[in-house]
């Protein structure tokens, strides 16, 4: 799930990380598949693909597994899939952006729609919640990398807009077509990145009770578990408090 904020991504949870681990890389490789089939194969030719690389080795995707990714889409798989953006409203409102890769455009909206329907949300029109997030470039380092303000100083250097560090960690935001160019900044300065993407960043966040936070997961769990679906991005915070009922 994109966007940070404490417990904002589902792979920080217990067990989720080894239980999602082998749909993870099928949703990777597929990227990769995609990335490669509508660029070049070639990650110093094609941003996009050197994204989803990166992506792929920041979960420690084997390299042949990389390699046989790209590979098919010198032969042609990956040309049928399509991506669309679902766009929702879950448990007390929050806003929920999903987006898809697909061969089946129907199978992928009934299924997604049946997931906000399970968890008392409702699928929106197209950009019915868009307008609260902004397309941004997001570059992660861990905690390790450096206190907060030699962070922001490296950030400013490189020519990114915003940093958000907590105990967790440092986020580096930058327009998405500076992403590339802000990413091989920092990492000459800070060293290789945990991860470089393009997210949808809430403009806010809304706290949410312990109720709302289990049909806000249990969507989530339904719609990362979808083989079509790639990412799922909302704006609500967990508080601590609730969190650590959730565990």
């Amino acid at each position: 799930m994109a966007g940070h904020s404490k417990w904002a991504n589902i792979q920080h949870r217990k067990g989720k990380q080894d239980k999602l681990r082998s749909k993870m890389f099928s949703k990777l490789a597929k990227e990769i598949t995609v990335a490669a089939k509508m660029g070049m194969a070639d990650v110093d030719m094609n941003p996009r693909l050197r994204l989803a690389v990166k992506a792929a080795k920041a979960v420690s995707m084997p390299k042949d597994v990389i390699d046989r990714a790209i590979k098919k889409s010198q032969m042609g798989d990956g040309a049928d899939y399509t991506e669309i953006r679902y766009e929702g409203y879950g448990a007390g409102g929050i806003a929920i952006i999903v987006e898809a890769m697909t061969d089946n455009l129907n199978r992928t909206a009934s299924n997604v729609r049946s997931y906000f329907t399970k968890a008392g949300g409702n699928m929106g029109q197209t950009g019915s919640v868009s307008h609260s997030f902004d397309r941004v470039g997001e570059v992660s380092y861990p905690v390790s990398a450096g206190s907060a303000d030699d962070i922001m100083m490296a950030a400013l250097d490189a020519g990114a807009d915003d940093v958000e560090s907590d105990d967790d960690g440092h986020w580096i935001y930058c327009p998405v077509e500076s992403l590339s160019e802000v990413s091989d900044a920092l990492e000459k300065a800070l060293g290789e990145s945990t991860e470089s993407k393009i997210v949808w960043r809430p403009q806010s966040r809304t706290e949410v009770d312990l109720e709302t936070a289990q049909k806000l997961m249990k969507l989530i769990d339904l719609l990362e578990e979808d083989d079509d679906v790639q990412d799922v991005t909302h704006n609500f915070d967990i508080p601590e408090e609730v969190a650590a009922q959730l565990e």
